[in-house]
């Protein structure tokens, strides 16, 4: 009976914090970037299309991303109709699926602290941003974690049950982001098992039965795109896979040491203390080499490679984007979990300097989330009363945690202790600092502003804007836009976006035809005019 009132418990827990940490506010702020409302668009227009192959933009074939995600928004449209929080829904629904099966597979295999990798994982910083966003990368974060951590499972059992759910996985990610997923699989696999010793586990992992399971659920959607758009291979293989890792096509171009620190914020406020886990495991691992591997804490040097290999391989890329590297997080949260799950249960107190780091680091994000608007709007802390009251009550906060994790509780409680702050500073964030962001990083406010002016949907073009407010006002007047520097100027009456005192540049562009300027919207520097349509000789 107290077993089954404690599942229930944590249970309740996951649900209240996945839901406040990915679903909470999810339409607080527009689809910003340019590809969140870009898939939000491909997706509603395979939609309207009844089409589940060909993904479109614009009515022309979009083969950039295999349709996992598209699917997913697709059904989140079907059910709850087309809106900028639906097509973020399928994030927030795969990383509460990730979270869900970290907490199925740990009691499992390592008992004792499941609620704690499961929350962990919730409060990565990197998750909830990327659990909030219309894109491919939660889908193949979550459909990664889930995989791997089914063959660690088969691994360690050996039940078949376990290495089809690989399989499975596999192929969902294979249809989240391409042959990314089983390659960075492949990979993993192939060192523990020579780290282990066991070169026979690479063989027994090719299972004929699972490679079928494989292809059968990652494969048709492939052949079936390719046989409706020849160019299907060229497109996405040779040049969003291969041309995109190899060169720099797309200016996506940063330092191979840029995922170190993304990887660092990706896993707030569990930085300190994952580093801090990362260099115990590898300091063992030095002193006891392979028999540390062979004992139970094979599962850390699982995990410690699961972390490692992404970072490595995407730093490697000549392109690069935050987005890449979160299959990599689940890795550190869940390696912070076996730290914690070793050194709980010990007498010893913990080290002062780690909680000192850990509670410093998550308290003070409360911070910038208090003052998120001023960042967004005057790029800077204000230095003034509001800081140091924030300041002020960070450092309580920050003290707080220490005496309970030092003096009183220990590492017992350091999950509960750790989400206060992580609470806090989202609710700021969402309540605070959203309508900031959708101010100046959304399209939404800019398109709501137009359907206000209009009494009749004009067509739209825009120049000198960036590729970011062009993708949003596609999505949110669901239209197409044309561009001036492409010459795709309507010949019909229509209107035009441009910065801020452009209309000599707007004249030039529409010469003999009359150019009325109608406003602006500020936040975002912008102007917009109505153009007068070609006269008819």
């Amino acid at each position: 009976m107290t077993e089954r009132r404690s599942r229930l418990t944590d249970w309740l827990l996951l649900a209240g914090f996945c839901g406040f940490l990915f679903f909470f506010g999810l339409a607080y702020f527009g689809l910003g970037g340019a590809d969140e409302p870009r898939y939000a668009q491909v997706a509603r227009e395979m939609l309207a299309r009844h089409d589940w192959i060909t993904p479109t933009l614009g009515g022309k074939p979009w083969l950039e991303k295999p349709a996992l995600y598209y699917w997913q928004a697709m059904v989140a449209y079907r059910v709850f109709g087309v809106s900028d929080w639906a097509a973020r829904l399928p994030s927030a629904l795969d990383a509460t699926l990730m979270v869900i099966a970290v907490y199925l597979f740990l009691p499992r295999f390592r008992p004792g602290f499941h609620l704690d990798g499961a929350l962990m994982t919730a409060s990565a910083a990197g998750i909830i941003g990327f659990a909030r966003a219309a894109s491919t990368d939660m889908p193949l974060a979550a459909t990664f974690t889930i995989a791997l951590l089914a063959w660690y499972a088969w691994y360690e059992s050996g039940s078949k049950g376990y290495l089809t759910w690989f399989y499975v996985f596999l192929g969902l990610g294979m249809l989240a982001k391409g042959p990314v997923a089983p390659a960075l699989a492949a990979v993993i696999i192939v060192i523990f098992a020579v780290v282990k010793g066991e070169h026979q586990v690479i063989w027994r992992t090719l299972w004929i039965p699972g490679i079928l399971v494989f292809c059968a659920v990652g494969l048709p959607w492939y052949i079936a795109v390719q046989m409706r758009n020849p160019n299907f291979f060229r497109v996405f293989i040779l040049q969003h896979n291969l041309a995109r890792f190899r060169t720099d096509l797309y200016h996506h171009s940063e330092p191979f040491w840029f995922y170190l620190p993304v990887v660092l914020l990706g896993l707030v406020p569990w930085t300190m203390f994952v580093v801090e886990a990362l260099l115990e495991s590898i300091r063992r691992w030095r002193v006891e080499g392979r028999e540390m591997v062979r004992s139970e804490d094979g599962f850390s040097a699982f995990l410690v490679i699961w972390l490692i290999v992404p970072v490595l391989f995407f730093s490697v890329s000549a392109s690069k984007l935050p987005g890449y590297i979160v299959p990599a997080l689940p890795a550190g949260t869940l390696l912070l979990a076996e730290y914690v799950r070793r050194h709980a249960s010990d007498n010893v107190r913990p080290r002062i300097l780690p909680i000192v780091l850990h509670s410093t680091v998550a308290s003070s994000l409360v911070v910038p989330a208090l003052m998120l608007q001023y960042i967004v709007f005057q790029h800077r802390l204000p230095w003034g009363r509001a800081l140091e009251i924030s300041l002020a009550f960070a450092m309580l906060l920050g003290a707080g945690m220490v005496v309970t994790l030092y003096r009183r509780f220990g590492l017992r409680v350091v999950r509960f202790v750790t989400l206060v702050p992580v609470v806090l500073a989202l609710s700021a964030a969402l309540r605070i600092g959203a309508p900031a962001l959708d101010a100046t990083l959304s399209a939404r406010p800019l398109a709501e502003e137009l359907s206000k002016m209009e009494n009749r949907t004009l067509p739209l073009a825009v120049l000198g804007v960036s590729r970011e407010t062009q993708s949003g006002l596609q999505f949110y007047r669901n239209q197409a836009i044309a561009r001036y520097e492409l010459g795709q100027a309507p010949a019909a009456e229509h209107l035009v976006i441009a910065p801020e005192g452009s209309q000599i540049r707007v004249a030039k562009w529409t010469v003999g035809r009359r150019v009325t300027y109608l406003g602006s919207f500020a936040p975002q520097g912008l102007d917009y005019y109505w153009v007068e349509g070609k006269k008819i000789e």
